[in-house]
């Protein structure tokens, strides 16, 4: 969100997903779309089926890469130089859209001197793609009437997120590929709700509607329609409300999230959550975070509850109960306006999330046109300003929230650890088809555990024996935060040099090594870029014959 609100004006998927089968040229980088977004990955097969070229960027060849027309495969935490590589060739060979640069962009003339010396063979030393791949994933996209740009995690889960994100949008606005059917920057949400957390406020610098609450006329807006004195500062992210624990933060509520499993640095983690003097989780399940709670609430599921859910191409859809909530499990908002009331807070008197949902139209401008009953059909897509308007399937249509598109001119740097005699691999972690996040939900269902029962680190065959490993044996993992004890998998999904694992199974806490460096500007964790030494689990005899 951060990376794009300030070059475009709208951190959010621009196309529909029905978009996905129309482009020429698709360019995903940074997104194992068949394994953590497959329903929607069906639509790019299509588009490829009848002649789309697929470029597809990622240090391991996932099956999206073999599916691939062209095959970029970088280094681990190289994105901006591969990007700032892609965008001098556009430049240099004259493919970019001119009449739309000048008719709806800024900055153009200093991302030109900026580009010139993002080389390919530059760029090629440090990401290890040939020069030729570069100029030819450039071309390829430059020339395309329709280019399409995919991303998700492994794009903003860097120290250098935002400016991976805007290095993408530098490529999209520098060709002319937005604001039309088939093209767009597209960031795929990693969960189905995630979007729907945006719109309402969950974030520490926005009100609903991404409305900054550091705008005054914001601030007399949100006290007036809720007869309270607002908070003018910023909030801060959850990484820094660890860290301030004991100082700024003593209580906690964490509600949906098992924090323990996906955070990074997961014993700094610990350490902070148990330090706290109360610490309150809402949840259906008693996850490995709600063990460490003073009180738990359970919350009804999904099935259980109406609400709305705002997917990730910015539709919101209502959700209707199947049963009635189990034992004294209480819908989401229900359980967070008691709390308040309890707590002495006012105009939290609601009776049904219809109350909920509505006053959020009336104060979200991308919502205004929506409410209760407009949104069951779920046909709308946000900006949906006002009543009968027909919801906003494509964004940056002919102008951009912010006026004109911005270029930035992001400079590369290291990962913020980097390799080193001590930890000669690189990890990289991310999700796997067959389970799901924390495996909270899916972890319990048998035909998941059947398919993927627990984790293993994905280890090039050509380095099992340098490293005296064997597949399907045990080995430690470290970091320089602690170590894991894993089964070992020879798989060639991963290059030479780097490893893989899921963060999903507790039992193999992965997390535990990761978090060396955080986003300046979102906090966002290094969970893609890890050093790391892996060494086979020496079992020490027992019994006095030794064996």
């Amino acid at each position: 969100m951060a990376g794009l609100a300030a070059t475009i004006g709208r951190g959010a998927m621009s196309n529909p997903l029905s978009d996905m089968e129309k482009p020429d040229v698709i360019f995903c980088i940074g997104t194992n779309m068949t394994e953590a977004h497959p329903v929607a990955a069906t639509r790019l097969k299509k588009a490829q089926a009848r002649g789309a070229t697929l470029i597809v960027a990622d240090p391991r060849r996932i099956p999206l890469a073999r599916r691939a027309d062209l095959y970029l495969q970088l280094r681990v935490g190289t994105d901006v130089a591969l990007l700032g590589a892609m965008a001098h060739v556009i430049a240099r060979e004259g493919l970019v859209d001119r009449e739309f640069i000048e008719s709806r962009t800024e900055g153009w003339e200093a991302l030109q001197r900026h580009l010139e010396k993002f080389t390919p063979e530059w760029a090629a030393s440090i990401t290890g793609v040939p020069a030729e791949s570069i100029e030819r994933a450039a071309r390829l996209y430059g020339k395309a009437e329709r280019g399409a740009i995919f991303y998700t995690l492994g794009i903003t889960e860097h120290i250098s997120g935002v400016d991976n994100v805007q290095s993408l949008s530098n490529l999209a606005l520098m060709t002319g590929n937005v604001g039309r059917p088939g093209t767009g920057i597209n960031p795929m949400r990693g969960q189905n709700n995630i979007q729907g957390a945006g719109d309402c406020g969950a974030l520490p610098n926005n009100y609903v509607g991404f409305q900054p609450v550091d705008d005054p006329a914001n601030q007399a807006k949100f006290e007036e329609a809720w007869g309270v004195r607002v908070d003018t500062e910023k909030g801060m992210t959850k990484v820094r409300a660890l860290e301030s624990v004991g100082e700024k933060i003593f209580a906690m509520l964490i509600v949906g999230e098992n924090t323990l499993v996906s955070d990074p640095d997961a014993e700094h983690c610990r350490r902070a959550l148990e330090e706290l003097e109360h610490l309150v989780v809402v949840d259906i399940f008693l996850t490995e975070t709600a063990r460490l709670a003073d009180v738990v609430l359970p919350a009804a599921a999904w099935g259980e509850v109406d609400g709305v859910f705002t997917n990730t191409e910015r539709r919101p859809q209502r959700v209707r109960a199947a049963v009635p909530p189990q034992g004294q499990s209480k819908p989401d908002w229900w359980i967070v306006s008691q709390l308040a009331k309890r707590l002495g807070a006012q105009g939290f008197d609601y009776s049904s999330p219809a109350e909920v949902f509505n006053e959020l139209c009336s104060l979200s401008p991308i919502y205004h046109g929506l409410d209760w009953e407009t949104v069951a059909e779920g046909r709308l897509q946000w900006p949906v300003p006002e009543r009968g308007h027909p919801g906003t399937p494509i964004l940056h249509v002919g102008r951009f929230p912010r006026g004109r598109g911005l270029f930035m001119c992001p400079e590369y740097r290291d990962p913020a650890e980097v390799i080193d005699e001590d930890y000669p691999i690189w990890l990289t972690t991310g999700r796997r088809l067959a389970q799901y996040h924390t495996l909270t939900m899916s972890g319990r269902s048998i035909g998941t555990r059947y398919l993927a029962p627990e984790e293993v680190v994905e280890v090039h065959p050509d380095d099992l024996q340098g490293l005296g490993l064997t597949d399907g044996a045990l080995a430690v993992m470290k970091s320089r935060r602690g170590e894991v004890v894993v089964k070992v998998a020879a798989d060639d999904t991963s290059p030479r040099g780097t490893v893989f694992c899921s963060f999903s199974f507790s039992d193999v806490p992965v997390n535990i090594l990761t978090g060396g460096g955080y986003d300046p500007i979102t906090d966002t964790a290094e969970l893609k870029v890890c050093p790391v030494r892996l060494e086979p689990v020496r079992l020490e005899p027992v019994g006095p014959s030794g064996t």
